[in-house]
């Protein structure tokens, strides 16, 4: 199976029709500063995390899958198929439990699958097509295909993230203003640079999508989109939402700023980056941050490289407890020169906890030179690259 990017594009074509304002708040907060040059650290994962090794098993190739792990619960593992669009159930074990299709373009089924969340309590799977398609919809259905309901969005909205928030609601962020700003940047009307990017982000209701609350956060006047000769303009694919101990991260890059939306509804500056991105020449962009554990995870991207995005990010973590900041150097005792690091980006799990896919063709490799070790081996020894899906690497942390 291919590896994911590490930096993927979010293209919005021409064709288609800082942080806080309080200067000792911000100077309070934690911080990255891009500028410096700070020191890789070894960090053994079995330190700071408990490891579990996953094999998604394939009674039939009915689960077999070119796709990845989209969201996890207490005790389910969902999966898209991005090559026909299914979305397929596993226990924590690896044991299928159940599949379903429902692509197409009929009223109670779906264009395709982009993102899906999963209530297990309701059994109710949430399905957000990309949004290329403009769909204005959310589709539920249960864990077997059944149709359930749809949630109607906002017209005109372009929504590519959501998270559950609570019993009721859900948190989207939609792009629609950032596509209107990007059209008037790049148009001949000089007075488009006037108006600030403004995302935006509100909480929908988990039975019609009727919006509940609208949340604004801190914007600043930063065009992050460029040309692109193949897609018309284009912008970096930023993390925009991610849950948290406390609640959930809300993420505008233009502003430098990770907020934190709490679960009594209080929005607070959380982390930034400095210099700010207006200071920069050339600019260097902060992804959003995860917190985990001890530590927090995060990711910087040099903007632009020669006219182009930088395939490259930097990943670094800082010490909650010494306030340290390293750059990431994860090892594994199993698994001898291999090296991992945490990716903010990943927003498939709850809060405590991340994953890693492992190459199963990569993982004979390394079978055969004798780099395996304990339990990876063993269960490395039992499967076969043309037949099995690869191994996941459950990870919760300490």
């Amino acid at each position: 199976m291919k590896k994911e990017n590490v930096l993927y594009l979010f293209f919005l074509s021409i064709f288609v029709t800082g942080c806080s304002s309080d200067k000792q708040s911000y100077e309070d907060l934690p911080y990255i500063d891009v500028r410096k040059d700070y020191p890789e650290k070894e960090i053994n994962l079995t330190d700071i995390a408990d490891v579990t090794y996953l094999h998604l098993s394939t009674v039939n190739d009915d689960f077999l899958y070119r796709g990845s792990i989209a969201c996890v619960t207490q005790n389910t593992i969902v999966v898209i198929d991005r090559s026909s669009h299914s979305v397929l159930f596993f226990s924590k074990d690896g044991t299928p439990k159940s599949r379903f299709n429902r692509k197409g373009q009929g009223p109670e089924e779906y264009v395709g699958v982009e993102f899906t969340m999963y209530d297990e309590e309701k059994d109710d799977v949430y399905i957000l097509p990309s949004i290329f398609y403009m769909s204005r919809y959310i589709n539920v259905y249960s864990s077997s295909g059944e149709y359930k309901r749809k949630l109607t969005l906002p017209q005109g909205a372009l929504v590519d993230q959501m998270f559950f928030f609570d019993e009721q609601s859900i948190l989207v962020y939609d792009n629609r203003k950032l596509l209107q700003n990007m059209r008037k940047n790049y148009s001949e009307d000089n007075t488009a640079f006037m108006e600030s990017i403004d995302s935006s982000f509100f909480l929908i209701s988990k039975t019609e999508g009727k919006v509940l609350e609208y949340i604004p956060l801190p914007s600043n006047n930063v065009n992050l989109s460029f040309r692109d000769d193949m897609v018309g303009f284009a912008i970096p694919g930023f993390a925009r939402v991610r849950k948290c101990p406390d609640g959930l991260f809300l993420y505008n890059p233009e502003t430098d700023t990770v907020f934190l939306f709490s679960k009594d509804k209080f929005l607070t500056p959380y982390m930034c980056k400095k210099p700010l991105l207006s200071d920069l020449n050339p600019m260097t962009v902060m992804d959003i941050c995860m917190d985990a554990g001890r530590f927090q995870f995060m990711s910087v991207i040099p903007y632009l490289v020669n006219g182009k995005i930088s395939p490259d990010a930097n990943y670094y973590m800082r010490d909650k407890k010494t306030g340290e900041i390293f750059r990431q150097k994860i090892i594994l005792p199993d698994y001898k020169g291999k090296d991992f690091y945490f990716d903010p980006r990943r927003t498939s799990y709850y809060e405590k906890a991340y994953h890693f896919e492992l190459d199963l063709t990569e993982l004979e490799e390394a079978y055969r030179e004798n780099r395996l070790s304990g339990k990876l081996k063993k269960l490395v020894a039992t499967l076969n690259e043309d037949e099995d899906n690869n191994v996941f690497m459950l990870v919760d942390f300490k």
